[in-house]
């Protein structure tokens, strides 16, 4: 049986330009009910071909039906005001104008379960599901009501337990949390952080895993990325809290950064999705570029708990250049499968 190396995407692919303005981040729906609906689905069904076709291993939806990866979801949520937005410092990096927590926060219906089962049904090999981390959760809203982050996250941990339940019983392998916040909020990490991701992963029957990165590729991480000096150890706060947590994967970023790939050490035992195709480029990475990445990486972990990823979400690229990116994360993958004699 082959055990060669796994791919998969962090999370996010571009969008077709007749379903969402293209290459940008939370762009508006063009178009609207239920052509709107059957559309989302047409791109899903096209974001899972360009995986398999690629030849990525562990498939997933390519966030074709949220419009961004944490306001999508709590869309769905009430207690939660969109219309009268505050502006807020998201992970002290940029400004934006957030919904506003007004009441206590109750989801009332499951979220993205369709969307899982229209999933499961484009492939019999695995899937994996994202949804947001209580943390990131947090950071992206003005709360008005709990005055208390830690407890609005713990209130968004009871959320997506609820539904990550509901995604794995109609059979996601993989259901991933995404932490960016992970990289800033380091006190907060450590204090309720890690014990409000593991909340929101409990009794799980699938796998669980968490995405910490350094962002999309967008002007506003490039330069706060460009001021991290030569070595980036944000990780080195955060990997040994979740070696010792109960989350199975770490997904991280590697490529084209200045993360020291040691780091990747204080993660044993974990599945390490790592980051070997860049998402703030549009340079397509070669087959042995990709390699190289996962080659240094299996120096620190073992090769079988390995896994090629993306950096971050490709949603902002175009599709032309994340289909060729995602060809050459599947074909690193096979060539150093085949050097280290897994296939």
């Amino acid at each position: 049986m082959s055990q060669k190396i796994q791919t998969a995407i962090a999370g996010s692919l571009p969008k077709p330009a007749w379903l969402a303005e293209p290459e940008k981040l939370w762009a508006p729906w063009q178009l609207s009910g239920t052509t709107l609906e059957q559309a989302k689905s047409d791109a899903m069904r096209l974001a899972v071909d360009d995986q398999l076709r690629a030849g990525i291993t562990v498939i997933g939806d390519g966030e074709q039906t949220r419009q961004h990866f944490v306001t999508t979801f709590i869309e769905s949520l009430s207690g939660v005001d969109f219309v009268n937005r505050k502006t807020v410092r998201i992970r002290n990096r940029y400004d934006a104008a957030v919904p506003v927590v007004v009441d206590q926060v109750k989801r009332t219906k499951s979220v993205f379960v369709e969307d899982a089962k229209k999933l499961r049904l484009l492939t019999t090999g695995p899937i994996k599901f994202t949804l947001p981390g209580p943390m990131t959760m947090v950071d992206t809203l003005y709360d008005g009501y709990y005055n208390s982050r830690e407890k609005l996250a713990w209130a968004f941990a009871e959320i997506l337990n609820e539904e990550a339940k509901e995604l794995a019983a109609v059979g996601v392998d993989i259901i991933q949390f995404d932490e960016p916040a992970f990289n800033v909020f380091f006190d907060e990490v450590k204090d309720w952080g890690v014990r409000a991701l593991e909340r929101a992963a409990a009794g799980l029957s699938c796998k669980s895993a968490v995405h910490i990165c350094y962002g999309y590729g967008i002007e506003a991480n490039v330069k706060w990325k460009n001021a991290l000096g030569d070595e980036w150890r944000q990780y080195e706060q955060v990997f040994p809290l979740l070696a010792k947590s109960t989350i199975d994967q770490v997904s991280l970023e590697c490529i084209n950064s200045r993360v020291p790939m040691e780091l990747i050490a204080l993660l044993k035992g974990k599945d390490v999705l790592v980051g070997a195709i860049d998402v703030a480029s549009n340079q397509i990475e070669t087959a042995e570029q990709v390699a190289s990445v996962l080659r240094q990486a299996s120096k620190y972990a073992d090769i079988k708990h390995i896994y090629g990823c993306t950096n971050c979400g490709m949603v902002p690229l175009s599709r032309e250049v994340a289909s060729a990116k995602l060809r050459a994360l599947a074909a690193g993958a096979e060539l150093l499968s085949k050097e280290m004699g897994l296939l």
